[in-house]
């Protein structure tokens, strides 16, 4: 294969690699969770991608980024999309919120993506009826998905205004961030921003850590989540989602967030047997589809 056909390969493939890696993320904190406080486990994860992409950097030789105003873009979009999303999400499913409606809350992404970029308006930043029309969609088939992760509020399960406010905050964070970066990050080599933006989600994360008393407590279940976390969803995900906000609409990419609990749910299937319904693979249908709608966009 040529090497611009192989180029073209890799960037219609970038999105779906990108579900099936981020879609680990749930997995992952199922498997660690239960052995860790969420802001350690986030600090630790955070310090060993940096180690591991400063060798990548050196001795591939490339360039960190030009100018003190892109430092600062990166670590502002690495506060949000790390320390705020993640840490939003991992807190709220350690205060007792069940896996299925922080993904619900956190789905709400791409909507709320397409109501800022509507409302500032401009050219290329609109979203056409079409695109809303694959939003709704895709939220319509998210909640089918996730609908039999609800429950009557059993231990493990529950909604308060603690946990909330922890999975509201992961929305807001990687809603702004995503926009943030699209607007203001100039393209550069994805390793040196990943570098940055998990140095400054460290400075942020590291002091709430010290606060947690609960200690992390080791096996092979919280290492094995440690080491995804860091080759998988931070080398790997993180980088791809860079990737795709710099080359794409941002309508466009947060709509693949759709596809993530859905995705999920067939991991689960597949590694421990979570029963699969006929809700379920609707509602996948569903989101398939509306995804399908926005990523296409006008023609």
């Amino acid at each position: 294969m040529a090497p611009a056909s192989q180029d073209n390969a890799w960037l219609r493939a970038m999105p779906w690699v990108f579900v099936l890696i981020w879609s680990t993320g749930f997995i992952v904190a199922r498997y660690g969770m239960p052995h860790a406080p969420p802001m350690k486990f986030l600090a630790m994860r955070y310090a060993l991608s940096i180690l591991c992409f400063l060798p990548w950097i050196w001795l591939a030789a490339v360039k960190w980024p030009a100018s003190r105003s892109q430092w600062l873009h990166l670590s502002v979009t690495g506060i949000l999309m790390h320390a705020g999303y993640l840490g939003g999400v991992w807190a709220a499913v350690k205060a007792g919120m069940g896996s299925g409606l922080s993904a619900l809350i956190v789905g709400l992404q791409p909507v709320l993506t397409a109501i800022w970029l509507s409302s500032v308006g401009g050219q290329g930043s609109d979203v056409s009826r079409r695109q809303w029309l694959g939003l709704l969609l895709g939220f319509a088939g998210l909640v089918l998905v996730v609908s039999h992760k609800f429950s009557g509020g059993g231990p493990g399960d529950t909604a308060t205004w603690l946990n909330l406010s922890f999975a509201v905050t992961a929305l807001l964070s990687i809603t702004v961030g995503t926009l943030y970066q699209k607007r203001f990050v100039q393209p550069c080599d994805v390793r040196t921003a990943n570098a940055v933006q998990l140095a400054a989600a460290l400075a942020v994360t590291l002091p709430l850590a010290l606060l947690e008393t609960e200690a992390m407590r080791w096996n092979a279940e919280l290492a094995g989540a440690m080491a995804w976390s860091v080759l998988g969803l931070t080398l790997g995900g993180s980088s791809l989602l860079y990737m795709l906000i710099q080359r794409g609409a941002a309508a466009s990419v947060t709509s693949l967030m759709y596809l993530v609990p859905p995705c999920t749910a067939v991991i689960a299937w597949l590694l421990f047997r979570e029963p699969i319904t006929l809700t379920t693979v609707l509602g996948i249908a569903l989101t398939a589809f509306g995804v399908s709608l926005v990523v296409r966009g006008p023609r």
